[in-house]
């Protein structure tokens, strides 16, 4: 997959309008191994871990039941530049470094109210470098590639993971492999799940 196909699928998938684009079709990611990723077993597991936050377990299976943290690494490794690659890796850091100094606890060690707290902060502080960063660019004649907040990008990363991974698209959306033809008018009732197609 090129990484350009990759970036517009998850920016199709994580909000943004792309009408008429094929960059809205995906199919079912298998989960491969992530050995040779470059992100080490204890990065995954906290790929894992923040994943679960974002996409907690309840009725339906959650971000670890589609272990996210191997399909990001995978994604992270061959469709990202090292530029935004660096860029997770040190926010990975400054999230480690903010539970320290705001709980004197490693983040593995949080609550899980603790860790809902911390990201939920740190998703704020996302939201507010974004704007400002569209603001300042949309105001400049110069285009420059500016990079998203490091926590879009990996929570980006875990809705795309997640719901193109086998158990995220079976048995959270309705799944059907080979879609029918188009209906702009099918019926639709509250509690119906999404489609995945």
């Amino acid at each position: 997959m090129k990484r350009r196909d990759l970036l517009s699928m998850i920016a199709a998938a994580t909000g943004t309008a792309f009408v008429g684009s094929n960059v809205l079709a995906y199919t079912v990611m298998p989960i491969q191994d992530s050995k040779d990723s470059g992100y080490s077993n204890d990065e995954v597991a906290f790929f894992n871990e923040v994943g679960e936050i974002i996409i907690p377990r309840t009725d339906s299976p959650g971000a670890k039941d589609a272990n996210v943290g191997s399909i990001m690494s995978i994604l992270l490794a061959d469709c990202y530049s090292p530029v935004q690659q660096k860029a997770v890796k040190s926010g990975i850091e400054s999230l480690k470094s903010k539970a320290k100094t705001r709980y004197a606890k490693d983040f593995l060690l949080l609550t899980h109210e603790q860790r809902t707290a911390l990201l939920s902060s740190i998703d704020e502080e996302a939201d507010m470098q974004n704007k400002k960063t569209v603001f300042a660019n949309s105001s400049s004649n110069e285009k420059e590639l500016v990079l998203p907040h490091y926590f879009t990008i990996i929570k980006q990363l875990v809705l795309f993971s997640f719901f193109s991974s086998e158990v995220g698209a079976t048995k959270v959306l309705r799944y059907e492999a080979i879609p029918g033809s188009y209906d702009g008018d099918l019926p639709y009732k509250k509690g119906d799940k999404a489609w995945a197609t």
